[in-house]
């Protein structure tokens, strides 16, 4: 018996129990389609925290506090004014302040974040405004009372996002002019980058955000000329804070950390939350293969007659072995090619439920992850098919005659 003929009659065997057949495909199905939608999902959320942190850039430093040491001192705007006159290579410096306030206008009152930053923030951040413009040098060194606002908190308050500039808007008690309006950002709920009001950080430090000593600030952001010189400003910036707070190397009252570090961390963690989906999914799919092998144990029991004529008309040992192996590989082939579809149906409805609650995501059906699941299927058949093909290879034909 030839290899086509023994497929043929795999498919003619599958066909005879066409019920019992496809829900033995079934567990293939949805194991193949769990993980590949698992690492689609995976890599569709790796991929749009890549973009997000890229999307400002990777030759950004920040620094923060860090209060575990004796004695620490607190970042202060000082700070940052001497990263930005003393260190070289270094083109934006913006010492922030972040609370929630409410800001109302004409009875319509929301909470939002507010950030009260220097000019350079707007280029850190990658902001641009649609109308009017972001917060000036000037407007930091009179301590005006003026306001940016994100889309999501204009339309909130004015239902619309154009056409507001010189509106004047309250931030808790205190009366501020609309200066300008910027592009959206995109984001829901607490990542939601576009539901913000930014003031000059002077006013924010002496009206809205207090802090003790009045010029210490909750952040220090700091952009290099380049993302070759991050490693360098970035050692610059250290041995300054050190002399600044009188610290030795050790005993940091700050850390300091570049944009890369982010974006090598998130990768990391979005490469071990794609590895657990996809894991997941493998369960599945283990399951099913071990429904194969249950199917093609009944499979051999109901034909043990038929494998004793075989085996009393010349068929070979290796002849039956293959046949029910064949049988087995093409239930699991068959359900990989239909999860793939089902994965495919799954990540297109994530994508679009993503995309209608405004979360930044689109699964990736990756060629890999195609080739992964389609061989793993194939090997979970043969795997899980070896124990009965061998069980009919070895039935002993007068034996197997005799069976009714």
């Amino acid at each position: 018996m030839n290899f086509l003929q023994m497929i043929l009659e795999a498919f003619e065997s599958l066909a005879g129990n066409k019920l019992r057949s496809g829900l033995t495909m079934l567990g293939i199905v949805i194991g193949v389609a769990a993980v590949i939608s698992m690492l689609a999902i995976g890599a569709g959320a790796q991929a749009s925290i890549d973009k997000s942190i890229n999307s400002i850039g990777t030759n950004l430093i920040f620094i923060s506090a860090n209060n575990s040491v004796s004695n620490p001192k607190p970042l202060t705007a000082a700070d940052a004014e001497a990263i930005r006159t003393g260190i070289q290579n270094v083109t934006a410096v913006s010492a922030t302040l972040q609370g929630r306030e409410q800001v109302s206008y004409s009875g319509h009152s929301v909470g939002t974040t507010i950030m009260a930053v220097a000019p350079d923030y707007a280029a850190l951040r990658s902001l641009n405004v649609t109308e009017g413009s972001f917060i000036t040098d000037a407007a930091m060194n009179a301590r005006s009372a003026v306001a940016v606002l994100g889309p999501t908190v204009a339309q909130d308050l004015f239902g619309r996002t154009d056409n507001l500039v010189g509106q004047v808007v309250r931030i808790g008690s205190q009366p501020f002019r609309v200066v300008g309006v910027l592009e959206s950002k995109g984001g829901s709920g607490f990542g939601n980058q576009d539901d913000q009001v930014f003031v000059p950080l002077t006013t924010g430090q002496t009206r809205l955000l207090n802090r003790t000593p009045r010029d210490r600030v909750d952040q220090i952001l700091v952009q290099a000329s380049s993302s070759e010189q991050v490693t360098q400003v970035g050692d610059a910036i250290t041995a300054l804070m050190l002399d600044r707070h009188h610290k030795t190397s050790g005993s940091e009252d700050f850390s300091v950390l570049k944009q890369q570090d982010i974006l090598d961390t998130a990768q990391s963690i979005t490469g071990v939350f794609t590895l657990f989906l996809g894991g997941v999914g493998g369960i599945s799919l283990l399951v099913g293969g071990i429904g194969i092998m249950n199917i093609m144990l009944v499979s051999v029991t109901e034909r043990t007659r038929e494998i004793g004529l075989r085996k009393a008309l010349g068929a070979r040992r290796r002849d039956i072995l293959a046949q029910f192996l064949i049988e087995s590989a093409s239930i699991s082939l068959l359900g990989g090619l239909f999860g793939i579809l089902l994965a495919w149906g799954i990540s297109s409805l994530v994508g679009r439920l993503a995309a209608s609650s405004g979360t930044a995501l689109t699964p990736l059906i990756t060629a890999n992850a195609v080739l992964l699941a389609t061989l793993f299927s194939a090997a979970v058949g043969l795997f899980f098919g070896i124990y009965p093909a061998n069980r009919a290879a070895n039935l002993q034909p007068v034996e197997a005659l005799r069976t009714e």
